[in-house]
């Protein structure tokens, strides 16, 4: 890999699509081209790249391949309802600062009101949350800045992330305008269980990402369960990708078929069959309407799954 300098740092990110497909592949995420180009332009244009799908596709996992292929800091913000900037930005940490107030007034100290405002509200006082720590230097260069699932934030949280992602900037009231030297790179995820605003939209770069084709897949779970053998990977991934053509409430993603795979070797157990399936499903399904569906088909299901499908002859 021939990587191009990231201005201003030192280090460096890939310098084509190959390369950037390359990189993801060595830390064990196999991404199609699709999301490999998605990935260059965002390092390339220096823009945040908002990855929307269903839970269990990945998408998390782009951000930490990217920081580990790029020896970068990852710092995630994990969103959630109720979300703040007191959480996801910063915060005053106002026990030291009242320590500071007796201190000056124990001394004697003859300070004016603007002088001990000025004071208490110094860097010193501050605590960083995420996206503050995102827009300051660090050694090994831009970090790597992960919102995860931004669907679960309230709506409103997201007119605060307007500043960070256009102009890599935020705004503290009592210090003025903090701005990254460097912008980090910016991933966005979203479960899409609410539609995400289109002023968020338009300051990112977008990737819809699917489920893995079964080739893929199967690369994938070879990659994360080295121990399991090429016949029963053949089974598992023929089967879970099977079920999610089966109109279930929430369809396994690739984490589940990883799960799945680590819990048959745990078992110590190297073929597929209706027993095992059965005492295995739960590792694959986490709602009782889908655990009901599937097993009123459990005597068919297996004889429906080819021991090596086609698609993934070798």
């Amino acid at each position: 890999m021939r990587p191009r300098a990231d201005a201003g740092v030192g280090t460096t990110v890939p310098a084509s699509v190959a390369e950037t497909e390359q990189l993801l592949a060595e830390q064990a995420y196999f991404a199609d081209h699709a999301l490999s180009v998605a990935v260059f332009l965002a390092l390339s244009l220096k823009r945040p790249l908002l990855i929307e799908g269903e839970a269990g596709v990945g998408k998390t996992e782009v951000a930490k391949a990217l920081a580990t292929g790029l020896g970068r800091k990852l710092i995630r913000l994990q969103c959630h309802e109720g979300l703040d900037v007191v959480s996801a930005a910063y915060e005053w940490n106002h026990l030291r600062q009242m320590l500071e107030l007796r201190m000056a007034e124990a001394a004697g100290e003859p300070r004016s009101r603007d002088e001990l405002t000025a004071d208490i509200f110094a860097p010193r006082f501050l605590i960083r949350r995420p996206l503050l720590q995102a827009l300051e230097p660090q050694p090994e260069g831009a970090p790597v800045l992960l919102i995860d699932e931004i669907d679960r934030a309230d709506a409103p949280f997201e007119a605060f992330l307007l500043e960070i992602l256009s102009d890599f900037q935020m705004t503290v009231p009592e210090l003025g305008t903090v701005r990254a030297a460097v912008p980090p790179i910016v991933i966005v995820t979203s479960n899409r269980t609410r539609e995400i605003h289109d002023a968020l939209k338009r300051r990112c770069l977008y990737h819809w990402l699917n489920y893995p084709d079964a080739q893929r897949e199967t690369q994938i779970l070879r990659r994360r369960a080295p121990a399991i053998n090429q016949q029963l990977a053949d089974q598992l991934v023929a089967y879970v990708q099977d079920l999610r053509n089966r109109g279930l409430f929430k369809p396994p993603g690739i984490a589940e078929t990883i799960d799945w795979a680590h819990a048959i070797l745990a078992l110590g157990r190297h073929a597929l069959n209706d027993e095992l399936l059965s005492d295995t499903l739960g590792v694959l399904l986490k709602y009782e309407e889908d655990l009901a569906l599937v097993r009123r088909g459990l005597g068919d299901d297996l004889s429906t799954v080819p021991v090596k499908p086609k698609s993934l002859s070798r």
